[in-house]
């Protein structure tokens, strides 16, 4: 029987933040875990923790010896080819049914000979070894690598093909635990569905961190969310669907708690402070009432300082084990993503050509537009952004006088990494920054305000970029595959501020989640011609 994965207790602390505060996680084999969680919260941390890449500063790991971690799958220079990585992944096959064979032919009534069989027979089982190289054709296929040569090096193929190929030699080699971390980068749709068929099939344990909404809703049994919570971090059965209504509801539980908690303490601390001033009304007593005065007022007294203790007591164990607050989440609530305009087409293609890189026969794009502009990788998707931004000099191209257009693009950097966050919002929109203030937007975590840009994660200079365009509201909005390195909850109240306002809104998106959601209009590209929907 394979072992499961388990964690206990991870605490592990970096740049003096704890990044995983007590972690722990049971993955048993057939359980397929998606870790999510907004960017810093630990994500990519425990999974090098689970994959022994990464010591934590407390707690135990326990896992299997035939552990496969994508990050780790290429262990070859740039001189090895194609089929050195696929014969590395099919080694524990071949030897499987090698040693089957030498066994097989040494079997009779040893008892220790029949054990040794029983066991390899299991493990050639479970990695599928008589299928393993019809696997891996398939598995290169599936990835889009089929028509790649296997005498090419590693160093001749691109940053995406190096990607898959990691990943096809994982799949490919079967091991008991599979950690992956993002996966779905750089696959496109028929590539993404086959991943998911495959990791579904896996007999093992795996544990997934992913912003792919769409593939956690497909393969995931569990997900571990550590965002903050009551109780964080939190397990929840089922997939990405299931998630979020569970989710929704336990933060509705933790504020309404928080709130009744906190309104009784209010309570406790008033009566604590007033019960020693509810004696008798303030007078003196009466001549009829001296004689037992001093026996009645021993009473109220003894009776006041039962009821004193007794508040005492509670409040303090309350406060002992009150829940914290809940610290707000990011919240992307901008008043408007886009400018006023007039009703009129902003822009307008007519026969645009790029040599090379894009051909449209007509597109307008007008005041109010939603428009979603799908494709697989390389099609001209960013070329077409790029033509409606101004930023490719090309005939056929018509744009409203004085029209303000903001571009977020997929690469985001800025030209003075050591200004912090706080810092590079206030220089790119002036006196602007103080009427929309950057947490205002929900983008960034105040820890994060004040560090250079330069130290900030992709995705947080990501929405740093989209802080910058949405404050200041451009008339045209292009957004460039917006919800990549972003978090499944700020990808989805992403797409609830793309819903209609003024001004228009074009977004390129290979997000399959986004795209099964999209309201709007719709255009396709493919092989550098675009084609209405």
């Amino acid at each position: 029987m394979e072992a499961a994965l388990i964690a206990r207790d991870i605490v592990r602390v970096l740049g003096g933040r704890r990044v995983l505060d007590g972690v722990s996680l049971t993955a048993a084999p057939g359980r397929r875990i998606g870790v999510i969680g907004e960017n810093g919260a630990g994500k990519s941390t425990l999974l090098r923790v689970l994959a022994g890449v990464d010591r934590p500063d407390r707690g135990t790991v326990e896992r299997p010896a035939d552990l496969g971690y994508l990050h780790q799958e290429m262990p070859f220079d740039a001189a090895a080819t194609v089929a050195d990585v696929l014969d590395d992944a099919l080694a524990v096959a071949r030897e499987d049914l090698a040693e089957l064979e030498r066994l097989g032919g040494l079997l009779g009534d040893d008892e220790a000979l029949l054990a040794a069989y029983a066991d390899r027979l299991d493990q050639a089982q479970l990695h599928d070894a008589w299928d393993a190289d019809r696997r891996a054709a398939l598995v290169l296929d599936g990835l889009g690598l089929g028509g790649i040569e296997h005498g090419r090096r590693l160093g001749e193929l691109s940053g995406g093909q190096r990607g898959r190929l990691a990943l096809a030699a994982l799949l490919v080699r079967r091991p008991s635990a599979v950690l992956l971390d993002e996966p779905t980068n750089h696959l496109d749709d028929a590539a993404a569905a086959f991943l998911e068929e495959q990791v579904r099939g896996l007999p093992g344990t795996v544990v997934v961190a992913s912003h792919d909404r769409a593939f956690l809703d497909a393969v995931c049994t569990d997900l571990l969310d550590l965002d903050p919570a009551v109780d964080s971090p939190v397990r929840f059965g089922g997939g990405y669907s299931a998630y979020l209504a569970r989710k929704r509801a336990d933060r509705e539980r933790w504020e309404r708690r928080y709130a009744e908690e906190q309104e009784e303490l209010a309570a406790l601390r008033e009566d604590l402070g007033v019960t020693t001033h509810r004696v008798a009304p303030d007078r003196a007593p009466r001549d009829s009432e001296k004689m037992g005065y001093g026996h009645r007022a021993g009473r109220v007294q003894n009776s006041i300082s039962r009821r004193a203790r007794a508040t005492t007591r509670r409040l303090e164990e309350l406060e002992r084990r009150q829940v914290p607050a809940p610290p707000p989440p990011l919240r992307f609530r901008p008043d408007a993503l886009t400018g006023e305009v007039p009703d009129e087409v902003l822009v307008s293609l007519r026969d645009v050509h790029v040599p090379g890189r894009l051909t449209v026969a007509r597109l307008d794009v007008r005041t109010g537009a939603r428009l979603l502009v799908t494709g697989p990788n390389g099609a001209g998707k960013s070329t077409l952004l790029h033509v409606l931004a101004g930023r490719l000099g090309t005939a056929g191209v018509r744009r409203y006088p004085g029209l303000r257009v903001g571009l977020l693009g997929q690469d985001t950097e800025f030209g003075e990494p050591g200004r912090t966050a706080h810092e590079t919002y206030a220089v790119a929109l002036g006196a602007r920054a103080a009427v929309v203030p950057l947490e205002s937007l929900g983008l960034l975590g105040k820890r994060d305000l004040g560090k250079p840009v330069g130290e900030l994660s992709v995705g947080q200079r990501r929405r740093l970029a989209l802080a910058i365009l949405v404050a200041d509201p451009p008339q045209l909005l292009l957004l460039d595959e917006p919800t990549n390195h972003l978090s499944p909850t700020l990808c989805d109240e992403l797409e609830d501020a793309l819903g209609p306002g003024p001004g228009a809104i074009v977004v390129a998106a290979h997000d399959r989640w986004l795209r099964a959601r999209w309201q709007g209009a719709e255009v396709s590209v493919h092989d550098g011609r675009l084609d209405v929907v």
